[in-house]
């Protein structure tokens, strides 16, 4: 019986590949130094990650950066979460990605990929420290929360349907579940 050994890409050889042309014609990122295919975007899900952005950045105005479907840099990963709040200035990404300690929170929007973003993106996001990740569930109409990431889990998992909710990173700023998960 052969035994094969799968190889673990690091982020500098991920970064030579893309640098090189080798991943132009896929999308992909890496994952726990394996590069996956991302699963290609519906029109709502591309609509619901607009939209959400656009809401999240006239409410949270300059108090954080909000990025829209772009990589962040984890140890061994680089995945590319839909929607991406961060610290301010902006300059800090010029030569960079974003780092854990930039991070406020990760938003992923789910229809054909909720397993992964409820199991694996979990905790690869509670594993490197990410202090909230949220995931927007399509199909149900749900908001799952997650805080307090200890190991690679969260602490805290609640969800939502509608109301108001708060990030713990700014918590005044009120944020209305239905103006993420659904058209209202």
């Amino acid at each position: 019986m052969t035994t094969y050994t799968l190889m673990k890409w690091t982020i500098e050889d991920y970064h030579r590949m893309i640098e090189a042309g080798i991943l132009n014609d896929h999308h992909v990122e890496l994952i726990a130094g394996e590069i996956i295919e991302m699963s290609p975007e519906g029109t709502f899900h591309r609509f619901l990650n607009h939209r959400g952005v656009k809401y999240l950045r006239s409410i949270l105005e300059n108090e954080a950066e909000i990025m829209e479907c772009h990589p962040i840099t984890l140890l061994d990963s680089e995945p590319e979460p839909d929607i991406t709040i961060v610290r301010t200035p902006d300059t800090l990404y010029l030569n960079r990605h974003p780092y854990p300690e930039d991070i406020y929170l990760l938003i992923e929007i789910a229809d054909s990929t909720l397993n992964k973003d409820l199991m694996e993106k979990k905790n690869l996001y509670a594993k490197f420290n990410i202090p909230e990740y949220w995931v927007i569930d399509i199909k149900n109409k749900l908001l799952y929360v997650f805080q307090n990431p200890q190991g690679d889990n969260y602490q805290i998992t609640k969800t939502y349907q509608e109301g108001i909710i708060y990030m713990l990173a700014f918590p005044k700023v009120e944020i209305d579940v239905n103006k993420l998960i659904s058209l209202e």
